[in-house]
């Protein structure tokens, strides 16, 4: 293909002047498209009608200067009007004259002379074109060319002819309307990014994609001149009065009409990298994005700084590698599971697959995403192909659902629902690549493994025909092998099909004349030959300029001509499957002199010329390939398998990342550089890794259970030979804080502890001794230090929600004694734990649970000293750090950063419950594997596991401390985590169970004088709880018990035995259940304890749950087992032991076997034994909600 074929139009800019070059013969680019005299002459008689014909240049003169001088007179009068204007408002008028005849200008000239514009300077299409509805001058839009003015008057008027029928569309008239109908969807934007400014200076090309022509043919572009000369004039009288008005907005408003412009129409392709400070307004920002997924494409950008485009997670990339910089793409809630690419390189589509699925553009010059798709799969299975036209006009996608649904958007109408869908059955396989035609936007091909997919689109009838013929051995009489991608054949008449066989599947396009009737059919595609083009699988197939290239499993390229025939090739580049290739926008320079194209295979030996492309390949390596000089550079490699191991070294800034492939890589996380790395033998996954506190050695776990310990700054082994103790994946690694010791947990719930010994005079480390410890498995382990000691003390936790201590002083060679065991909760399970800050006396083990509680114990006693509300995001915290300090001025302000299944947050200290000193976001859907911290606390690091990625958050406190400070003070925060508020229902009943309790606990019946306080005593506490909805069981009673009668014993050593209302509330809020009751957690236990009846459901039987109760857990004795059953079936009116005097006549005569069902379920023990109901919708969102009686 020729450069003029592949760039028709040649721009060049200087002082506000566009020049541009048009084909001398468009016929040329679309050679076998069908009808193409007759659409051009239906084109030409819509543009007749679409344009009002220009006046002469001299009459074009002569209505500018009769405008001028009416908006003087006009002018003359605002000033006799107002005189308080000054001369600041003569200049802003002015100022507004000379703008509105340089707009006049610019109409005059437009509508001379009119010049195609390639899709490279595509814009927002509903941005762009309310601005052609308000400003002077008009375009018109062709289908793969945008029709624009010159600023050079007198030159004759040209019209771009398109090769298909073109639709027409009214737009709305009215302002209004016009607002409503441009109205974009804009996703992650911070700050107003785009405007639409009143009038567009001379001199400034305003650029749109090309799809409105098809929708404004038959359309007056054009106002009314006189019209819009009385509008500019109202305009300015309106403008008049409010600088009179209000003198401050005399200078102000000049500077606003200015950034009013729409950064996407006026940026350039440098906008993205230039260098610009802005504040930080959220608490975690991302600056940088560590891995990128190897199984989708990456692409050339822009050859002049090789800037790249690839995924990286949920987020798009666009990397300069020459400036060593990154842009994020950021706003999906789901992994990227496709991306595509305009030809031009301006606009990018990215889509993900999961609930909430998105499909984003963006504008790449700018990275402002244009246009986002929300309900393009409903049923929330996200998209697995996607392609865009070769102009940037249409997007098609295929859904992720068993039934896939193919789809077309008018992205650039801001459409919300597809222009035509087809839902494909099952037998053709699932669809995972799709493409269009590169000359014809109406034709596409998809494939499957086993079933190529041709489409033919008809937009007048919003049908989309297709083609699916079976192609099974015995069409060929050979193997033909699985499907990897298609592509359409340079001669636009055939489809080639690569298959993993090393083999083309040729595949001939019928298609009817336009002059055929219906009964023709559609086009179709019929199976022509099967080529075997070469002996390794074909797992890319793609054309440029004139070759057909491919890729394969062995790493080789390879170049064919229009007739397959090999022209050149790479293959001793020893590279590993090829997974992508992406040519440079840019055409290949011609040969010269000073140029070394290599030659290429034919008899002529010619040179080989090809633009420089980029090779991504399946060990996640991206190469750049100069083909003058035959260049290869390696661009980037990054670990292809999942990443779980993270460590920040203590004192430098170096991150070290550990992949299941078996490489450790450690990078300046500052300056962004790519230090040195290790790789392993296969088999060898990196698990964990851990710098020691003084950053000498890397510890490193292996899912095979070995154990190395590396010199920090090299990677070489520190140990003779790496411990091979453990027969499972070694999931935690921690050193003591004077690194004599290192502990290790793995898999298998065991603890294996590692001792450092002298050695004919140097430090050698050895094993120790090795526990299964745990039943369940190990979520921590830590390393602290004793009181009354400098000696190391070391602490593991586990599922089993057993905290065990170690005695490491009495430990020896195979036997790792136990100092304590201490049980941390009942109903839920520990996450994850950390030492608490020294920001009291007391020294406390901060633990997390799965019941979003963070839980406070005494460092030595292991009593539970508090129990606070965590932070909650939908999934429980799974692991905490603390936030290190820069200087000892920042002790006494401390931060915890935490992760949870798919987010990363902050938290300040002390924990209190307050909600709005957390902050979180997602930062890997698919889950977070592991975190660090860098050794300063301005960066946070977090692994995605088997997105392969590891981003880096820079951490800015203000952000959140400002969050605070907008919570309010005091109970305010608290106040709206109840219903209603402060003056709400909730509250008010709590106010009045408390100070009844006051009255209950100094006797009902009382003829005494009635003490009235602001407390009640402790003993009341569990009463209130149970009569505001919260139902605590005995161990829950105790810790709350604990946290209130200790809570001033460390500064004054009392025990404390009442409560008052703001202290209570703050208890109640914290120990609650964060959801309420819920039917699945009771169902939970059903599902546990019983059996499957005959219904299905699971239910256990009358006697075993008598059993249950009196036997397990908080057991009951049987005379409170009967008082409970005879309040809940109101045989106790008084409710059990509710008041002091009351006594329980009825328990001892209650018959269980007759008020008991034989068998009970969830829903009868929720329902008919305890009283509540349960909402409609308890499948989905299970809520239980208290009856109105009261117990």
């Amino acid at each position: 293909m020729s450069d003029a074929e592949e760039n028709p139009l040649e721009e060049t800019e200087e002082y506000g002047e566009i020049e541009m070059q048009e084909e001398d013969d468009e016929e040329e680019e679309y050679p076998n498209f069908e009808g193409l005299e007759n659409m051009q002459q239906e084109l030409k008689e819509v543009n007749t009608l679409a344009w009002i014909e220009s006046p002469e240049e001299g009459e074009e003169e002569q209505g500018e200067e009769e405008g001028r001088e009416e908006e003087e007179e006009e002018d003359r009068k605002g000033k006799e009007e107002g005189e308080e204007g000054g001369e600041g408002e003569e200049r802003v008028e002015e100022h507004e004259e000379e703008e509105a005849g340089k707009g006049e200008e610019v109409e005059a000239s437009g509508a001379q002379e009119e010049s195609t514009v390639e899709p490279e300077e595509i814009t927002t299409s509903m941005i762009s074109l309310e601005r052609f509805m308000q400003t002077d001058s008009q375009t018109v839009l062709s289908e793969t060319s945008l029709v624009s003015r010159n600023c050079h008057s007198g030159s004759e008027s040209k019209h771009s002819l398109q090769s298909e029928l073109l639709e027409t569309f009214e737009l709305p008239r009215s302002p209004g309307s016009q607002l409503e109908f441009l109205d974009l969807d804009v996703t992650t934007s911070g700050e107003p990014l785009i405007s639409f400014p009143e009038r567009q200076p001379s001199g400034e090309l305003d650029q749109r994609p090309q799809d409105e022509l098809e929708e404004e043919e038959g359309r007056d572009l054009e106002p009314e001149r006189g019209d819009l000369e009385q509008e500019k004039r109202e305009r300015r009288k309106e403008k008049r009065v409010s600088y009179i008005s209000e003198k401050s907005e005399k200078e102000s408003q000049p500077k606003a009409r200015i950034t009013k412009a729409s950064l996407v129409s006026t940026a350039t392709e440098d906008v993205l990298f230039q260098s610009r400070e802005s504040a930080n307004t959220y608490p975690l920002t991302m600056t940088w994005s560590f891995g990128w997924n190897s199984t989708l494409p990456v692409y050339y950008i822009r050859e002049n700084q090789r800037v790249l485009l690839y995924a990286s997670g949920h987020t798009g990339v666009i990397y300069n590698v020459l400036k060593n910089n990154q842009h994020h793409l950021q706003g999906h809630p789901n992994i990227i599971s496709c991306l595509c690419i305009s030809e031009d390189r301006r606009w990018v589509a990215t889509a993900d697959k999961g609930p909430d699925c998105l499909i984003i553009i963006w504008d790449s010059f700018t990275g402002i995403p244009v246009h986002t798709i929300f309900d393009s799969c409903p049923e929330d299975n996200g998209i697995r192909a996607m392609a865009i036209t070769r102009d940037a006009k249409y997007l098609a996608t295929i859904s992720d659902a068993e039934i896939q649904k193919v789809c077309i958007w008018k992205w650039t109408l801001a459409a919300e629902t597809p222009a035509c869908t087809l839902d494909l059955p099952k037998e053709y396989g699932f669809q995972n690549y799709l493409i269009f035609n590169p000359t014809n936007n109406k034709e596409l091909v998809s494939n499957s493994k086993t079933q190529a997919i041709y489409y033919t689109w008809y937009p007048e009838g919003g049908i989309l025909a297709h083609s699916a013929p079976v192609l099974t051995e015995k069409t060929f009489n050979k193997l033909v092998g699985k499907f990897s991608q298609s592509v359409f054949h340079l001669n636009l008449t055939q489809i080639l099909s690569a298959t993993m066989e090393g083999k083309l599947v040729v595949w001939d396009i019928y298609r009817p004349p336009p002059s055929a009737s219906s009964s023709m059919g559609f086009p179709h595609i019929k199976p022509c030959k099967l080529v075997h083009l070469q002996k390794e699988g074909i797992t890319v197939l793609t054309t440029v300029d004139s070759y057909i290239v491919t890729g394969d499993i062995r790493g080789n390229i390879k170049f064919y001509d229009h007739t397959l025939s090999i022209v050149n090739w790479y293959s001793h580049f020893k590279l590993s499957c090829i997974r992508s290739l992406s040519f440079s926008k840019t055409p290949a320079a011609p040969p010269a002199e000073n140029t070394n194209y290599p030659p290429d295979c034919t008899l002529k030996s010619d040179h080989f010329v090809v633009r420089n492309f980029i090779i991504g390949t399946s060990d996640a390596s991206v190469y750049h390939l100069t083909v003058d000089g035959t260049k290869l550079e390696k661009l980037f490699v990054e670990p292809r398998d999942a990443i779980c191991a993270i460590s920040c070294h203590p004192y430098q800034p170096l991150i070290a990342i550990g992949s299941f492939c078996g490489i450790i890589k450690v990078w300046d996380y500052e300056q962004k550089k790519y230090l040195f790395s290790r790789v392993f033998e296969k088999g060898l996954g990196v698990q964990s890794l851990t710098y020691n506190p003084e950053g000498a050695l890397l510890g490193a776990g292996f899912t095979e259970g070995t154990v190395y310990i590396f010199d920090a700054m090299s990677l070489e082994s520190a140990i003779s030979e790496p411990f091979r103790y453990s027969r499972s994946s070694v999931t935690h690694i921690s050193f003591s804080h004077d690194s004599q010791y290192m502990a290790t947990a793995d898999v298998s719930f065991t603890v294996a502890v590692y001792v450092v010994r002298v050695k004919h005079g140097q430090r050698v480390w050895e094993y120790l001794a090795r526990l299964r410890s745990h039943r369940k498995s190990i979520r921590s382990v830590l390393f602290g230090v004793h009181l009354d000691s400098n000696e190391p003390r070391l602490l593991s936790l586990g599922r089993d929600r057993l905290l065990i201590e170690y005695n490491l002083l009495k430990s020896y060679k195979d036997h790792l004694a136990v100092l304590d065991i201490h049980r941390t909760d009942q109903g839920s399970y520990p996450t994850c734990m950390v030492w608490y800050p020294p920001l009291t006396k007391e020294l406390f083990l901060l633990i997390c649970n799965s019941g979003y509680k963070v839980k406070l114990f005494n460092s030595t006693t292991k009593m539970c000293r508090k129990t606070l509300l965590g932070p909650v995001y939908g999934s429980p915290i799974e692991q905490i750090q603390i936030l290190p300090v820069k200087s000892t001025l920042e002790l006494q302000k401390r931060y915890m950063v935490f992760i949870n299944r798919d987010k990363v947050g902050l938290q300040i200290l002390p924990v209190d419950g307050n909600p709005h000193k957390t902050s979180a976001l997602i930062c890997h859907p698919n889950g977070v594997a592991s975190m660090a911290l860098s050794y300063d606390g301005c960066y946070a690091f977090t692994a995605g596991g088997q997105d392969r990625s590891v981003v880096q958050w820079e951490i800015n406190l203000s952000a959140l401390e400002a969050a605070v400070s907008l919570g309010g003070e005091d109970l305010t925060p608290f106040y709206g985590l109840v219903s209603g508020g402060r003056e709400g229902k909730f509250y008010r009943e709590l106010e009045d169970y408390f100070y009844y309790s006051q009255l209950r606990s100094q006797g009902i019946d009382t003829m005494e004088t009635r003490k009235v306080s602001e407390h009640i005593c402790l003993s009341e506490l569990p009463f209130v709880m149970r009569a505001i909805g919260f139902y605590p069981s005995e161990g829950e009673i105790e810790d709350m018990f604990n946290e209130i009668r200790f809570s001033e014993y460390v500064d004054t050593g009392k025990l404390i035995d009442k409560i008052n209302l703001p202290d209570f509330f703050k208890v109640y809020l914290n120990h609650r259940p964060p959801f309420g009751n819920t039917m699945s957690g009771i169902q939970q236990s059903f599902d546990i304890l019983g059996f499957t009846n005959s219904k299905g459901e699971k239910a256990i039987q009358r006697e075993d749950f008598l059993n249950l109760l009196q036997t397990k857990g908080e057991h009951m004795t049987e005379e409170e087992m009967t008082d409970c059953f005879a309040t809940l079936f109101g045989l106790n009116p008084e409710g059990w032991k509710s008041e002091p005097a009351a006594s329980s006549v009825k328990g001892s005569e209650i018959c269980l076997e007759e008020e008991l069902p034989d068998e009970i379920t969830a829903e009868i023990f929720t329902t008919e034994i305890l009283g509540l109901t349960v909402s409609q919708d308890s499948r989905q969102d299970p809520r239980i909600i208290e009856a109105e009686q009261s117990f």
